[in-house]
């Protein structure tokens, strides 16, 4: 199969660790021109260093003024961005009853603000050129909610919501709008996860781990870059007729059709 990512220019958020890293790497090992963003210059230089000719840029998501200086940035370097990558962290575990005003919009600032002010920065390249991909990284619990994560199962949804609009109104331009959604994955994220539900609990962290592993039935927690690898492809010109999607990976997790 063709992607015909090379020249392509795609910019990762987040992308120094998880699933934003593995799907850098995946964008350039198809030859495409990367670039990535996150808060940690540390972290952005190893993340760099596995990608030769990477563009890493410090910045925060959460902050409109970052996204802007990032996205310039970008622009200047590699002259417009072809493929837009909106990932980030997700919103802290946590019961209804607990989350404070101040946790909920935190959370949409994260969650859905991020991707909505990234994209409005990147769709007018994309429509001139007829020709672009924006690529929401969510979670499975926008088909099937998981349990303690409130924040995330209720503003995911929000943006969803948003990628299939935007979806409909950009398609004619051949911009086209998908959402991968991750099933339970190791990265930091699912670390913060099992310490939750292990406080909630009393039992271990591995036997946590091996209580939801056990409910997947692929009878284990997916990589990084099992994720990655839908990502790139949504992003390349293979998947030419396919937008306004949302598509789990998570070893066969979700039970509805």
């Amino acid at each position: 199969m063709e992607l015909h990512l090379e020249n392509k220019t795609v910019l990762v958020t987040a992308g120094s660790k998880g699933i934003g890293l593995a799907t850098a790497l995946g964008f350039h090992k198809c030859g495409a021109k990367v670039a990535i963003c996150g808060r940690s210059q540390d972290k952005l230089d190893a993340a760099a260093a596995q990608m030769p000719g990477c563009l890493a840029l410090v910045g925060d998501v959460t902050k409109s003024q970052d996204i802007e200086h990032v996205i310039a940035e970008v622009n200047k370097q590699f002259g417009g961005i072809d493929i837009l990558v909106n990932n980030a962290g997700g919103p802290p575990p946590g019961l209804f009853v607990d989350l404070a005003d101040e946790d909920w919009d935190d959370a949409v600032n994260l969650t859905l603000m991020s991707v909505v002010r990234a994209t409005r920065l990147v769709l007018p390249h994309m429509r001139s050129q007829k020709w672009g991909r924006i690529i929401n990284i969510s979670s499975s619990g926008v088909k099937q909610p998981v349990p303690g994560l409130t924040l995330s199962n209720s503003i995911r949804m929000g943006v969803l919501g948003w990628a299939k609009t935007l979806a409909n109104q950009v398609a004619a331009d051949n911009v086209l709008v998908n959402t991968v959604c991750p099933g339970f994955t190791e990265t930091d994220r699912i670390t913060q996860i099992l310490e939750q539900q292990s406080a909630a609990t009393g039992k271990s962290t591995d036997e946590v781990a091996a209580k939801i592993a056990s409910q997947i039935p692929m009878q284990r927690i997916g990589q990084p870059e099992e994720i990655a690898n839908l990502a790139v492809f949504l992003g390349s010109e293979a998947a030419s007729y396919i937008t306004g999607t949302a598509i789990q990976v998570d070893g066969g997790s979700v039970q509805g059709f």
